[in-house]
């Protein structure tokens, strides 16, 4: 017996050991595990969608149809226009007779660029020029019109009769004035970058105008290639510092006329949107701590506000994209406000009909309604806070159906009438899918399977993620652990701890990972474990397990990170003095923190892009969490690694890229000079001109292989 199983381990070893290892050049350098995706496919009217398809420098829209994913026809081809080489994005208008086309792309922040944009008439085939280096261009919902804007001013061309520019705004000045478009903090925390809005009827024009003129600027040297550096300057609120001043306006294209609407006392006004009634203007508005949102209503024939619908939280309140007018301007609305995430339905005096989804789970999209059927499709956590799944319910909240059957994680791209939708599923062992459904979740085909890199993958040593939950201060916190393939339970192994820990955050969930993953996958080839712990303030648990790090971020999820390493320590095959943990952004934060006060535990941290002040990132994310500096110096000041830099004791890498614009390298700069000053040796890297993701180039390879020798060296 015994000679038996010494011949099945040493068969499972012998072929362990034919199999590859993942290298870091098959990760950063070769793409080795490549995945298949599919483009963002645009849902059209009636059951089509389009897709914007590349051919080596020309690019083409095509038109296919949901039932059969057979292509339908081209719909343009840039190696059909004279003008345009290739264009990068392509936008209908609503009956879908013209399009707008952009190329030239000049990327500004996140999620805002320049671009030389067209309009293309499908049936005349006629390309006109609507601008160079402008920003959102829109169509009027008559098609006449493309409002954009173009150096903080809002414009608008007529493709009438004529073609004709109309220029409605003048105030625009570079850090002082924009019209249509959000500053830099409204952008990265609020999420959107056009901040004008077209009325149904193609008569008003809704827009934001921020007056930056009292907000304080931040500069960054960007070394380039030249002799010597250039500044870039812009607006950026800090916590606790005055914000742009926020207006909203509405110019009529009648009398040619723009009125400042009023709308109550607010800090912010992170949305804008027409209800189905063309003459009502749907607005919210927010306090500066971000607890007391309110929606009116305004009418642009009197131009009065009228209050609609009000919540406050002992927190905060989070702004979504979940807003949806029904025929009878009537709304759906999602909240929190019962300690879960559900979908509501109130009618359009802001009188509550009633609550559609109900359950202690969190429902995490919204994706539509169907008047057809009389449906709400969604996608929620109720298979376990791990998983996703996509379901259908009616509209009084009944007859709720399951539309992805297996486990996993379940996102859907539903078509314009939610007749259809593609169903990408992955879970910790299984690349994406991508399956076509009817409304009723039924399998019509399936569109990519991956077969190709999981017979890669097949190759290479590759481990399971194991998931489960560790009782940490109170509560099951859900983990998943790596182990080496040849992994014995009689051996003591190293442990990196992996954790981002941001408010509402997720690490921990039941779906195919990037890149990371074979770079975790890598290390315990190498003889480490890995593994990740969501403590408290992470989401899809509840509005008070998220909410609980108000006013002090950094404090329990540091004591979770901290009691969870020592637990894990304690099983038998974990060398508990070879534990260490890694992060970026919040998570650089976080294993700071975890290294300082941690540091009978952590013997190694890594911390990339890290904030070691809360005094130093903006007002809307900080003052969300943890309300001004002046209201609460000790909540800043307590869980700052700054203040504290003297406790370290074990090996810390600090890394930044200093064109960072979301968290400055002052940081970073900041956090060298207090360990300087407390004499703790460290080690730091530095990468010129790098943004918040620290890549381009060779850059990735070079950083994960620092990363990867430290690991080596200090665990």
């Amino acid at each position: 017996m015994n000679k038996l199983l010494i011949f099945v381990l040493g068969l499972s070893t012998l072929l362990q050991a034919q199999k590859k290892n993942i290298s870091l050049e098959d990760i950063w350098k070769n793409n080795t595990f490549r995945s298949d995706y599919m483009n963002s496919l645009n849902s059209m009217n009636g059951d089509f969608y389009s897709l914007i398809d590349f051919d080596g420098f020309s690019s083409s829209v095509n038109k296919y149809s949901y039932e059969t994913l057979e292509k339908i026809e081209t719909i343009v081809d840039s190696k059909d226009l004279a003008n345009i080489d290739y264009f990068n994005s392509y936008e209908f208008n609503n009956d879908e007779t013209k399009l707008i086309l952009g190329t030239n792309f000049k990327q500004i922040f996140r999620h805002s660029f320049l671009g030389t944009f067209y309009v293309y008439d499908i049936k005349t085939k006629k390309i006109s020029l609507i601008g160079e280096d402008i920003q959102e261009p829109t169509f009027s919902p008559d098609s006449k019109k493309v409002a954009f804007a173009k150096e903080n001013n809002l414009f608008i061309k007529s493709f009438d009769k004529e073609e004709v520019v109309y220029k409605i705004t003048s105030s625009g000045e570079e850090n002082k004035i924009i019209n249509g478009i959000t500053d830099w903090v409204y952008e990265e925390e609020f999420g959107f970058v056009k901040a004008f809005e077209w009325s149904g009827d193609s008569n008003h024009l809704a827009f934001l105008r921020f007056d930056e003129s009292k907000v304080k600027t931040f500069s960054m040297d960007v070394f380039g290639n030249g002799k010597y550096p250039v500044q870039h300057v812009f607006k950026y609120p800090k916590a606790g510092e005055d914000n742009a001043k926020v207006s909203l306006h509405i110019f009529s294209l009648k009398t040619n006329k723009t009125a400042e609407i009023t709308v109550g006392e607010y800090e912010y006004i992170p949305r804008i949107n027409w209800t189905k009634d063309d003459k009502v203007l749907a607005v919210r508005t927010l306090n500066r701590h971000q607890n007391d949102l309110n929606l009116y209503f305004v009418n642009v024939d009197t131009y009065r506000s009228q209050l609609i619908l009000n919540e406050k939280d002992k927190a905060y309140v989070d702004v979504n994209d979940d807003l949806t007018f029904l025929d009878d301007n009537s709304f759906i609305w999602t909240s929190e406000k019962n300690g879960f995430n559900h979908i509501y339905h109130y009618n359009k005096a802001g009188k509550l009909i009633n609550q559609i989804t109900k359950g202690e789970w969190e429902v995490t999209s919204y994706y539509g309604f169907n008047k057809t059927n009389n449906t709400i499709c969604y996608q929620s956590v109720e298979n376990g806070s791990i998983n996703r799944g996509v379901y259908s319910i009616s509209l009084e909240g009944k007859n709720k159906k399951l539309l992805s059957e297996q486990t996993g994680t379940n996102i859907a791209a539903f078509s314009k009438n939610l007749n259809y939708f593609i169903n990408t599923y992955s879970d910790a062992s299984t690349p994406s899918i991508y399956s076509l459904r009817n409304a009723k979740g039924e399998v019509l085909k399936i569109i990519k399977d991956n077969a190709a890199l999981k017979s890669k993958l097949a190759e290479y040593n590759i481990a399971s993620k194991e998931f489960s939950t560790i009782s940490v201060n109170g509560e099951e916190l859900n983990m998943y652990m790596i182990k080496p393939t040849n992994f014995d339970p009689s051996k003591k192994y190293p442990l990196l701890m992996y954790q981002y820990s941001g408010p509402g955050s997720q690490q921990v969930a039941n779906r195919w990972g990037g890149s990371n993953e074979y770079w975790y996958q890598m290390l315990a080839q190498q003889g480490y474990i890995i593994a990740c712990v969501d403590g408290r303030g992470t989401g899809f648990k509840g509005r008070d397990f998220k909410k609980i790090t108000y006013k002090n971020l950094g404090k329990y999820e540091m004591e979770d990170q901290i009691e969870a390493a020592k637990k894990i320590g304690e099983l038998s095959y974990i060398d508990a003095k070879r534990i260490g943990i890694w992060g970026w952004s919040y998570g650089g934060y976080m294993s700071t923190n975890c290294i300082l006060k941690g540091n009978e535990v952590f013997a190694a941290a890594i911390a990339v892009a890290p904030v070691t002040t809360w005094r130093f990132y903006d007002t809307i994310y900080t003052e969300r969490y943890m309300r001004t500096p002046e209201e609460n110096a000790s909540g800043y000041d307590e869980n700052s690694p700054l203040s504290y830099p003297e406790l370290l004791k074990g090996k810390y890498l600090l890394i930044h890229g200093t064109g960072d614009d979301n968290v400055h390298v002052q940081n970073t700069y900041r956090m060298v000079e207090a360990l300087v000053q407390a004499n703790k040796d460290f080690e730091w890297a530095i990468y010129p001109d790098k943004n918040h993701g620290i890549y381009g180039g060779n850059t990735r390879l070079h950083l994960y292989t620092k990363m990867t020798n430290f690991i080596k060296n200090n665990l």
